[in-house]
């Protein structure tokens, strides 16, 4: 009886046979444009095509845009994970439940990867991806709902960024103590008003 198991592992439905190179391409291409264009102007077709492969095949191996962002900038986790959380958050509690997600995220094994990302932030790389991550993915989902008076959604959100990353620092990289060891409670509810303020409090020069 001929057998043809060889054929059959190779042959798994909606991955295409044999070694390929075609995922690495995607990635390069979508780093790319991403950096050149921002997220908002990159559509999944232009990476497609400058990466010489089928839209669908992109999808096939990253899902969403927002998905294939944080493979292109080496974040392990979608950030509509942390951000979609949000939408179901009252205004006034954002400020205590984003730092309630990220810092036991950053804290878990998947945390490494965003600390090697800030690592690599600090080398010099990967500046305008993670400059578009901050001023289009997170400001399209967050802004609307902290854009008061009109326009100050943008500042807020670099402010509260500007409070998260000093804390990645500190305890990630820096490896501060005994900021490094403090429970993640004590930091949330330390911060936690600063990111509401930040948010929807009075800021000199928006008012």
């Amino acid at each position: 009886m001929k057998t043809t198991t060889g054929n059959t592992e190779r042959k798994r439905p909606g991955r295409p046979a044999g070694p390929s190179d075609k995922r690495d391409r995607i990635l390069t291409s979508a780093r790319e444009l991403f950096a050149r264009n921002g997220f908002d102007k990159t559509s999944i077709r232009a990476i497609a095509a400058s990466a010489g492969v089928d839209a669908a095949l992109v999808h096939h191996y990253f899902g969403t845009k927002t998905q294939l962002f944080a493979a292109a900038i080496h974040i392990p986790i979608d950030p509509m994970t942390v951000l979609g959380k949000l939408r179901e958050v009252p205004v006034a509690q954002i400020g205590h439940t984003l730092p309630s997600i990220l810092l036991p995220l950053w804290d878990s094994e998947i945390g490494k990867g965003f600390v090697a990302t800030l690592r690599s932030i600090l080398a010099g790389n990967d500046v305008s991806l993670v400059r578009s991550f901050l001023q289009e993915i997170i400001v399209g989902e967050i802004g609307p709902r902290v854009d008061n008076p009109a326009g100050s959604a943008r500042t807020r959100i670099q402010f509260v960024a500007s409070q998260l990353v000093g804390v990645a620092m500190a305890r990630y990289i820096l490896e501060l103590e005994p900021f490094a060891s403090l429970p993640v409670d004590q930091i949330v509810e330390t911060i936690a008003p600063t990111l509401q303020r930040y948010l929807t409090g009075d800021l000199p020069g928006l008012g």
